[in-house]
């Protein structure tokens, strides 16, 4: 098969417009024929192609769409019916979907990835955590939690062992975020002093 985007010339442009020929080579596909699969691939790719980059302003995206949308239709030959539409009209309608479901998948992947930046810059790096967070994982941090109230216990372990931003922490513990907040600050500060941090 040739790159999507290579032209096929006056020949594969009129092949193109003589749509019966599109499905009969697509019906020959359906039976296994894989030659006749690879004229199809050759005489539409390039429209195929064009499409699939208008709709994901990407080349390297839409050249997997591209491949995507050939390996359906090699799959779903067989079933094609050209009462429905043309052979180029179904796969471009193809393209279209697998198109725009990637545009989709990008912008969720890069909406996650912002929401993740934003739940980081969250949690503040004040002098208490700076001095607390250097001892963090020895045996004296375990100890020194035991020293703290339960509920300030509750909100150091939420903020540092599992992560959680301020406002992670105050809906666990479903109370508001100044409370959540304070306690975390208490409780660090408590901790701080139980390991003479700073002395």
């Amino acid at each position: 098969m040739t790159e999507p985007g290579t032209g096929t010339g006056r020949e594969g442009r009129a092949a193109v417009d003589e749509q019966p020929d599109l499905g009969a080579l697509l019906r020959r596909s359906g039976a296994g024929d894989e030659a006749a699969f690879a004229q199809v691939y050759d005489l539409t790719a390039a429209k195929v192609y064009g499409l699939a980059v208008r709709v994901t302003r990407s080349p390297e995206i839409a050249a997997e769409v591209v491949q995507e949308v050939y390996l359906m239709a090699w799959q779903q030959s067989a079933r094609f019916d050209p009462e429905r539409g043309t052979v180029l009209a179904w796969l471009c309608t193809l393209a279209h979907r697998r198109s725009v479901d990637r545009v989709r998948q990008v912008q969720r992947e890069r909406d996650r990835e912002q929401q993740y930046g934003s739940v980081r810059a969250e949690i503040p790096a004040d002098e208490t955590w700076q001095g607390v967070e250097r001892v963090m994982e020895t045996q004296e941090v375990r100890a020194g939690l035991d020293a703290l109230t339960p509920i300030q216990r509750e909100a150091v372990s939420l903020a540092y062992y599992e992560g959680c931003s301020h406002r992670e922490v105050a809906q666990r513990l479903d109370v508001p975020l100044g409370t959540a907040k304070a306690r975390i600050r208490d409780g660090l500060s408590s901790l701080r002093t139980a390991l003479g941090v700073g002395r």
